[in-house]
């Protein structure tokens, strides 16, 4: 899977890999090329989830690149002490917190009332375990589905398609990279790459 702190985009034009990097990077790529006289059908996607973007690459390359979106900044982080320290305002945006209603058995809601730091502190405690106990189920679920998606846009006229997101799913490496061998080079390597390029091969 792709690294996450960075985005990263690919676009391809056909079945070749035209090219992958920050957004800028390939908004410049696919405009340049989509200038060419009868250049072939150019998708853009983030690797991250595999989904295609659209942009607008009219215009010069300044202009494209303004008109980028932007990755949302990343919330401040709020520890315990900033937590029972602060005033408590409704949603508390200023720390990226938002209120959400949270429906609990009332033996729940004691337990977390008797917690250091009340009920929100421990909460985000719990789900920050459960998210660095799950985490690499979690990584692996992300990166299957983001290949799952790009090969359903790129290959899914392709043989062996229905066998290979079989495989995928049922998290079968040996056989996924068997059946798609015969794909074209640079959708076939994309879509190992997105599946399971923060794992060791088997």
């Amino acid at each position: 899977m792709v690294d996450n702190t960075r985005p990263q985009f690919t676009a391809f034009m056909g079945p070749q890999r035209l090219a992958t990097g920050p957004l800028a990077e390939v908004a410049i790529a696919v405009m340049q090329a989509s200038r060419r006289l009868a250049a072939p059908p150019i998708i853009i996607f983030a690797d991250a989830t595999g989904q295609p973007i659209d942009l607008d690459l009219r215009g010069t390359e300044r202009e494209i690149i303004a008109r980028l979106p932007q990755p949302a900044p990343l919330p401040d982080v709020e520890t315990d002490e900033t937590a029972s320290a602060e005033p408590r305002g409704r949603g508390r945006p200023k720390l990226g917190v938002v209120a959400r209603e949270v429906t609990l058995l009332p033996r729940h809601w004691e337990w977390l009332g008797a917690q250091p730091g009340g009920a929100s502190v421990a909460l985000r405690k719990l789900v920050e375990e459960a998210r660095r106990a799950n985490g690499d189920a979690d990584r692996a679920r992300a990166a299957r589905d983001a290949a799952y998606r790009f090969m359903s846009v790129m290959a899914g006229n392709l043989t062996g398609f229905e066998e290979a997101s079989r495989a995928l799913f049922a998290d079968d490496r040996r056989r996924f990279v068997g059946l798609i061998a015969g794909w074209p080079d640079d959708i076939r390597d994309h879509v190992v790459k997105l599946a399971f390029s923060d794992r060791a091969e088997p």
